[in-house]
């Protein structure tokens, strides 16, 4: 009997230990796995918003026409945060492939250890079998010495049963989480499915993005060539301009010597002289308020100083005025008395008026409308026209001042 007692303690014994092995070595792995999930998610979620935020900030830069700049910054942007989005995608995959394998080897597993205590089971129940004509309960009760070895082996027949019936519940438990664990990889094959999805949408959703880009850097790129275009046009009506208005002032100087040397030679000569007194007064009384005078339009900007400057194609041009950015339709008025001696047509179509202060002459260019004629009489302040309005609303208006043919720096005669 101490034999067959011995036998079935070998069969179950090993079985228990063999399953609180693998329950722990399972179960060890799957906080670091699911840890590594949800932060994969929370970074999911992150990026999503960004890109909603960059949708939404394209979407304002596109309502407008000149910021392509802004526009191909936005997409970039956008095209590095759907890249992490794909990323982070294939980083849920990689986990899920992870999590797939450990599930499946965990299945296996289990299959094997069902499959071994199956057998063990059945083991100890064809040695029970084979040993019933050695195990009658009412003879190993009465074949014994004393009433002690009797409740023992009671004791050992009732346990022994208990046994049995733990070890069939255990198996029927191992099976049910089996199928649990079946399930479970069965939901992780389809949450794989719906990111393999995802990912594809995304890419195609990179791959128009990067088509918006190179869309968006063409367009950059010719707005670029055109603005320089219009640059460059510019810049060849401010040099035209400058000469022009050399010209003018040449031209201004020439006819009043000429003026004065008829004068002079009819021998008008109190005429003369007292032509001479008063421009020599305004001259004087012009230079006496410098640093006094008021600027001819009230202005938002200076956009360019008196003096030499380096344009963009890297040449330089003088500037012998001071160019001032205005309000649309902003009000041109004299600085100062004078004659308005040329009103003249600007090579960009505008208009432009010179006005004579004695020896001092001021310039006023870039005007839309004149309301003054040459001839005319102005006091100070007097309306002289209003500043020209561009296609775009900006408005830029250039004075300059003169003495003789030497231009002069506007700054240090206004106040």
């Amino acid at each position: 009997m101490t034999k067959n007692r011995q036998s079935i303690n070998n069969c179950w014994r090993p079985l228990l230990v063999m399953l609180l092995a693998f329950h722990f070595s399972f179960s060890a792995t799957l906080p670091a796995l699911a840890q590594s999930k949800q932060q994969l998610e929370k970074d999911k979620v992150r990026v999503e918003q960004e890109i909603k935020k960059l949708n939404a900030d394209l979407s304002k830069a596109k309502k407008n026409s000149k910021n392509n700049q802004k526009q191909l910054q936005l997409l970039e942007q956008k095209i590095h945060q759907r890249t992490r989005l794909i990323n982070n995608i294939n980083g849920q995959l990689n986990v899920l492939g992870v999590q797939m394998a450990q599930t499946q080897d965990s299945i296996l597993m289990m299959r094997s250890q069902i499959d071994s205590l199956k057998a063990e089971y059945a083991r100890v129940v064809r040695v029970l079998y084979g040993e019933r004509g050695n195990l009658d309960k009412l003879v190993l009760l009465l074949d014994t010495k004393s009433y002690n070895t009797a409740y023992l082996r009671t004791k050992y027949f009732r346990d022994y049963s208990r046994y049995r019936r733990r070890q069939a519940g255990y198996i029927k438990q191992k099976e049910d989480e089996l199928n649990e664990t079946g399930l479970q990889l069965a939901r992780q094959q389809q949450e794989t499915t719906s990111l393999l999805a995802q990912e594809r949408r995304q890419q195609q959703q990179l791959a128009q993005e990067q088509k918006e880009k190179e869309k968006s850097l063409k367009q950059s790129k010719q707005h670029e060539k055109n603005l320089q275009q219009q640059i460059d046009k510019k810049e060849k009506q401010k040099r035209q301009l400058q000469q022009q208005i050399q010209k003018i002032i040449n031209e201004e100087i020439a006819k009043e010597n000429k003026r004065r040397q008829q004068v002079s030679s009819q021998g008008k000569t109190t005429t003369a002289s007292t032509t001479n007194s008063v421009e020599t007064a305004l001259s004087s009384e012009f230079s006496g308020n410098k640093g006094k005078l008021p600027w001819p339009v009230y202005y938002t900007k200076v956009v360019r100083e008196y003096g030499k400057y380096t344009h963009s194609s890297g040449g330089q041009n003088m500037n012998n005025g001071i160019d001032l950015q205005c309000k649309s339709g902003a009000s041109v008025q004299a600085v100062f008395e004078g004659t308005v001696s040329r009103v003249f047509t600007t090579p960009g179509g505008t208009k432009g008026i010179i006005v004579r202060h004695g020896d001092y002459m001021t310039v006023y260019a870039n005007m839309g409308t004149v309301t003054v004629k040459e001839g005319t009489k102005v006091a100070t302040k007097q309306n002289l026209g209003t500043v020209y309005t561009n296609d775009d609303g900006t408005a830029e208006f250039s004075f300059q001042l003169w003495k003789g043919t030497s231009s002069q720096n506007p700054r240090t005669w206004l106040r």
